[in-house]
């Protein structure tokens, strides 16, 4: 996925789904300009990383 489409899925009020490596996450913040984003991994909101968003799927 590229920055644009990962910040349109975080400013959504729709749930996308989205994976990382297969496992589902929530996007947190994006940052466009350096194409990465922190994301929180499954439901445990300490497990968050930041991430390239070509790593995201959707």
């Amino acid at each position: 996925m590229d920055a644009k489409r990962a910040k349109a899925i975080y400013d959504s009020k729709d749930t996308i789904a989205v994976t990382l490596e297969g496992d589902p996450v929530w996007i947190e913040h994006v940052d466009e300009a350096n194409g990465m984003a922190t994301v929180q991994v499954g439901s445990n909101p300490g497990n968050t990383q930041t991430v390239r968003v070509d790593r995201l799927e959707e």
